[in-house]
């Protein structure tokens, strides 16, 4: 008798197992629901798995948090999801939501940064993404020990945050995004770029000081040689380099409004008036490309002093006297 009840109670046992095996299998295979939309789900860096499954269960992509526990428990994922934003459909079932977490698949955003635009363009370009708190990379822009850590001597990174199509996600922290910038810069700079520098007696913040001058007055690779050609002669003879982008960028450090009218920028007292100064400005006036810092390095060999805008965007060049409107 007593024989017969443990087997009755073991066979009820097993199948009490079964079913719910197959009650939980059947969790964790089947979608959340039946709807085809998807959820912007953004997992905070630092969440705990706690605080993860809150966020979930809050936008109604986990509608059983104990389960949703155990089977993160069963694939020894509680420890392995990574921060991030996440497109997440409503028809994945807990345990696909749980592999998307584990491998990172997290919503990742293209950026392009053209050439030539500032510090503070590009952080309005990373702002539009919400990829930076822009507050605190406009203070690591200028901030010594970050630059020392970045390998750049200048006093910002002006100059420095490489032109380029760059994908970020929003996991990343403000000083990742710089560092990616940055460490792009350095990958175009080779020990010839650097040696040729040194022999036009240009430090390496003076030669990316030359090439936002001269990024900043054309796009076309064949101009910008000859427009180098232009400073490093007037350079040579004692001249001030009269660059209108240098004096308009100082006025626009200082938060001034700049004019169309030139006389406004051309008699500004800043230190990056080549109207009034001598030589380069104390750094970068934008972000080159290499087209721009290799024509810094390698002028043309043309004997040109001055530079006026033609209607068509293009540049006049002359040797002899300086030609109205010239710069």
């Amino acid at each position: 008798m007593q024989l017969n009840m443990m087997r009755k109670i073991l066979f009820l046992s097993i199948i009490a197992t079964l079913l719910t095996g197959i009650a939980f299998y059947h969790y964790a295979v089947s979608p959340v629901n039946d709807l085809t939309g998807t959820q912007m789900i953004d997992i905070p860096k630092g969440s705990s798995f706690s605080r993860t499954t809150e966020i979930l269960y809050e936008a109604g992509m986990v509608k059983n948090r104990p389960l949703f526990w155990l089977l993160a428990i069963g694939k020894r994922a509680a420890r392995h999801i990574r921060a991030g934003e996440y497109e997440l459909g409503s028809n994945l079932s807990p345990t696909e939501i749980l592999d998307k977490l584990v491998r990172g698949e997290i919503r990742g955003y293209f950026v392009t940064l053209p050439e030539d635009i500032t510090v503070s363009e590009v952080a309005q370009r990373l702002v539009a993404y919400k990829l930076i708190n822009e507050q605190e990379f406009m203070a690591l822009a200028t901030d010594k020990l970050f630059l020392a850590s970045l390998n750049i001597e200048g006093d910002s990174l002006e100059g420095y945050l490489y032109p380029n199509t760059y994908l970020f996600d929003r996991s990343m922290t403000t000083r990742e995004v710089i560092r990616i910038l940055v460490r792009q810069f350095w990958k175009k700079i080779t020990s010839e770029m650097r040696k040729r520098a040194e022999e036009l007696g240009l430090s390496l913040n003076e030669w990316v000081t030359f090439a936002s001058i001269i990024g900043k007055y054309s796009g076309s690779k064949e101009e910008k040689a000859i427009i180098s050609a232009v400073f490093h002669n007037r350079m040579k003879k004692g001249m001030k380099l009269q660059s209108d982008p240098t004096a308009i960028y100082g006025l626009e450090q200082n938060k001034n409004f700049v004019k169309k009218d030139p006389q406004n920028y051309r008699k500004s007292d800043t230190p990056y008036n080549t109207y009034k100064i001598l030589g380069l400005p104390p750094g970068p006036i934008a972000n080159p490309g290499i087209d721009s810092l290799r024509a810094a390095l390698y002028p043309a060999n043309v004997d040109y002093l001055y530079i006026m805008a033609k209607k068509d965007g293009a540049y006049k060049f002359s040797k002899n006297l300086a030609i109205k409107g010239g710069r």
